[in-house]
Parts: C-alpha cells; sequence; structure tokens
C-alpha cells in the first residue's frame, strides 16, 4: 500500500511516517521545508520536495497512483493566519483543494486529515467538547480548518471519497519546533535547559488539552482501515493550565527558575479540551499517555540535542 503523508518533515507527521513504515507501508513524504526539517525525515521514505498547491502533482499522483494520502501539510500559525488571511486561505484551503482532487482523480481509497480541535470549536460552552459541540472559531486558521472539514463532506459525497477527520488537541513531544509558533511545552522547554527564563502569558489559568505525539500516532494508525467517513476527536479531556505545565517542566530540567508572568496574549483561547470518547467506541482507541511521563520524554529528547 502506497500512502502519501503531505508535512512528512513536520513534527507530528513525521513520527507518523516512521510507524506507516515500520507497519511496512510505501511512504512517501510530500514537503516544501518551509517549517519541517530534512533530519526529521524517514531514510526508508520516498521524499518529494514540492508545495501541496503545485499543480505539477497530478503527474505525481498519475504516476505513483497512491491508496491513502495523510494530510498534515499547513499554515499553522494562528498569529500569521490573522495577518494575512489570504495566505493562509491560500495553503489551507486552496492547497488542499488541490490535494482533494487529484484524490478522486486518481483513484485514493482514503484521504486522513489533520484538523484542530480547539480552533475550531472556539471558545468553549462546555467542556469537554465532543463532535457535537458548536464550531465557532475565532480565527482565519480555524476557518481555514473548518472549510476543509466541508469540503471533504462534499467530496466524499459528489466523488464517494472515504475521509477520516482528526480534531487534535494540543500536541506535544520529541521533534516539535521551539520557534515561532510552537507549542508552550516545547518552549517552556527549550529555554528552561538553555537557562533562560519563560514568561507566561497573562495569569497563565489558561488551560489547554495536551495530547503526547505517540498517542496521536497510534490513533493515525486506527484510521487507516477505517471505511467509515467520520470527524474524530484526538484528545485526553484533561484540562491543564499554564502555571502547572511551567512548574512541572521546571521540577523535571531542575534549574531553579520560578514563575514569570507577562502580558495578556491578545485573543487567546481562556479553556480548550475534548474528548475522545466517539473515538474510544468506535476504535478502542485514546490517549494514553501520562502527562508527566511524555513531558520527560520531550525534556529528554530537547536535551539530546543540546549535547549534540
Amino acid at each position: 500500500m502506497k500512502v502519501l503523508i503531505t508535512g512528512g518533515a513536520g513534527f507530528i507527521a513525521s513520527h507518523i511516517a516512521d510507524e506507516y513504515i515500520n507497519l511496512g507501508y510505501d511512504v512517501f513524504i510530500l514537503d516544501n521545508l518551509l517549517t519541517g526539517f530534512e533530519q526529521n525525515i524517514n531514510t526508508k521514505a520516498t521524499f518529494i520536495k514540492a508545495d501541496i498547491c503545485d499543480k505539477s502533482l497530478s503527474k505525481l499522483f498519475a504516476e505513483q497512483r497512491f491508496d491513502i494520502v495523510n494530510h498534515h501539510a499547513a499554515q499553522m500559525d494562528v498569529r500569521k493566519s490573522v495577518a494575512d488571511p489570504a495566505f493562509d486561505a491560500n495553503t489551507n484551503i486552496i492547497g488542499t483543494i488541490n490535494l482533494l482532487q487529484n484524490s478522486v482523480n486518481f483513484g485514493i481509497k482514503k484521504f486522513i486529515f489533520s484538523s484542530t480541535g480547539g480552533a475550531v470549536y472556539g471558545e468553549q460552552d462546555y467542556f469537554p467538547a465532543d463532535e457535537k459541540h458548536t464550531t465557532s472559531p475565532l480565527s482565519p486558521y480555524g476557518i481555514s480548518k473548518l472549510a476543509v472539514e466541508k469540503y471533504l463532506f462534499f467530496y466524499n459525497k459528489q466523488y464517494g471519497l472515504n475521509y477520516s477527520i482528526l480534531r487534535y488537541a494540543n500536541i506535544y513531544g520529541p521533534r516539535q519546533n521551539p520557534y515561532g509558533e510552537a507549542g508552550v511545552i516545547a518552549i517552556f522547554t527549550s529555554k528552561l535547559l538553555a537557562g533562560e527564563q519563560p514568561i507566561i502569558n497573562g495569569d497563565g489559568k489558561q488551560t489547554r488539552d495536551y495530547v503526547f505525539v505517540k498517542d496521536v500516532v497510534k490513533a493515525n494508525v486506527k484510521v487507516l482501515t477505517d471505511d467509515k467517513s467520520d470527524i474524530l476527536n484526538v484528545g485526553t479531556g484533561i484540562e491543564t493550565n499554564v502555571n502547572e505545565i511551567f512548574n512541572t517542566l521546571n521540577k523535571i530540567v531542575d534549574n531553579g527558575q520560578v514563575e514569570k508572568h507577562g502580558p495578556v496574549a491578545p485573543g487567546e483561547q481562556l479553556r480548550s479540551v475534548i474528548t475522545s470518547d466517539k473515538f474510544y467506541k468506535r476504535h478502542n482507541w485514546r490517549p494514553s499517555t501520562k502527562l508527566e511521563v511524555g513531558l520527560k520524554e520531550t525534556v529528554n529528547f530537547f536535551e539530546s540535542k543540546l549535547v549534540k
């Protein structure tokens, strides 16, 4: 089975590529390397340096006749989406439509799409949010992800394209980029290991649902053979605030930093947590890695990079 993984040089998708290869799939990685890194690419994968908006991708689809597309390539910087909505839409919507059209033209059997739980639901009405929660995205990034979900519904009804939409909570773990628009765990970890002072936005009581990347990989394996097109949350159902994240990482790194708070980040969501109950009922899967265990593995990874 041939699998095309877009964004496969990035944090999440590179881990998925590794596991698909371990399972015996013939993996092709498509990445423009704007935010991905060549060192993340499994040497057993076939790498294509290209952009998802490239119209010449039809030639690649025609030549390789992929069975599955796992789509993780995206413009994922929320702040950039606010500053330049057109760029965000071109990458996340137009680029994905390019993949979808090629998928139906060349007989793709399965399309897996990485969506977002926090940004799609917006400020929640109840906690944790399930897949029936109102979708009220507050950023162009969230809007673009939701738009693609609607396009997938269209391509399924019009052409029979099977899909799985995975609405991710906040994913963390080895290989996460600590620069730019990155997760707070990667940012805090890199600063603490460098002996620098992390700054907590506002009072630090804003909560997120933190999911370890290896659990996300297992979710992407589970849906490979799912013949029912559907939307599935990928989250722990547990809220953790930023102060707790800082204090746990500070304890693991053990360099004696203290909490330091800065200004409130404009437009920052206050609470975000989603439930994977539907995923569990369908596939007997839910995240299993305890937060402190995942944080220790993450710190170990960043430490190993510093030693090198």
